[in-house]
């Protein structure tokens, strides 16, 4: 199930083996099944070097029930599970994890900030949604620019700006980082609105808050403009979040595909960046837990 499905899913019913791998990897052992106390056996959080902070997609991982994705995230060495819906934030916190950035309105990717007619739906949930965020603890809620439909890029920035303003001082009140997603329009998200950096980056200095951030999804960004490094490294201050996938197909971060993920983690801690990198490509093999530590392992730098 594509992502896409998933937000539209949640809208209308309220969803709301040796691996060999890159870098130090020694105790990422075998998976047989999905019971964590098995299929975790030796791997352990302290393996990791605690110089990333690791989340992972709710949405890569379905088939998955979230109690039992959240304990093997923990026993990995994950710190987050994230795209959750509120009614699902005290499952990840229950364990000792947390929801780096929860899902937002449920109008979803396609229809977002830039169409005036929905601001008042979109503000309304996203008001509803920042205090139950900030007694949580829960640090940022995802928002999108949607499709263009049509209309200029400026005309559409001009639209987003006005309807997250609210939204944004309310943000600041309360502590809480509204964050756009950038997409690629070329292959998944035919016609999104928000899919190069400097569009998302003139809506950060036009809101012009440190509570309006950007997510930076790696996968997206390298099919729409590539030169990814430079691009974080000139763009730091506006990126409070990044998202991994294999480029072509969006499947696994190893070797099977064009980017190279230790050398982009290593300049995303080189930035001083203190946030969270999650996990969202679509795993591939039968035991998507094998995967999911696969990835951890090659961006855990």
């Amino acid at each position: 199930m594509k992502r896409r499905q998933l937000i539209k899913t949640a809208a209308v019913g309220g969803l709301f083996g040796t691996i060999a791998c890159t870098g130090s990897s020694k105790s990422f052992t075998k998976i047989n099944t999905l019971n964590p106390e098995e299929v975790l056996q030796g791997v352990s959080a302290k393996d990791l070097k605690g110089n990333i902070n690791h989340s992972a997609c709710r949405w890569c991982y379905s088939n998955i029930p979230l109690e039992e994705l959240v304990e093997s995230a923990k026993a990995i060495g994950l710190k987050s599970i994230e795209l959750l819906n509120p009614d699902e934030w005290d499952i990840a916190l229950n364990k000792g994890l947390t929801c780096a950035i929860s899902n937002g309105s449920s109008l979803g990717i396609t229809k977002g900030w830039n169409d005036p007619k929905l601001h008042k739906q979109l503000q309304a949930d996203l008001m509803e949604i920042i205090p139950n965020a900030a007694e949580k603890g829960i640090p940022q809620i995802i928002v999108f620019a949607g499709n263009r439909n049509g209309m200029s890029d400026d005309i559409g920035l001009e639209n987003c700006a006005q309807g997250l303003e609210p939204i944004v001082k309310m943000a600041e009140q309360y502590n809480i980082k509204i964050v756009m997603e950038l997409l690629n329009s070329k292959i998944d998200h035919e016609d999104y609105m928000c899919d190069h950096t400097s569009w998302g980056v003139a809506l950060a200095e036009k809101l012009g808050s440190p509570n309006f951030s950007l997510l930076y999804d790696i996968y997206h960004m390298q099919i729409m403009e590539g030169d990814v490094i430079r691009t974080i490294n000139e763009n730091k201050q506006y990126i409070s979040h990044f998202h991994t996938g294999g480029v072509p197909g969006r499947k696994e971060i190893n070797q099977s595909q064009e980017l190279f993920y230790p050398a982009i983690m290593n300049a995303i801690k080189a930035t001083g960046f203190s946030g969270f990198v999650a996990q969202e490509f679509i795993p591939t093999r039968k035991n998507p837990l094998t995967s999911l530590k696969e990835g951890v392992s090659i961006c855990d730098v």
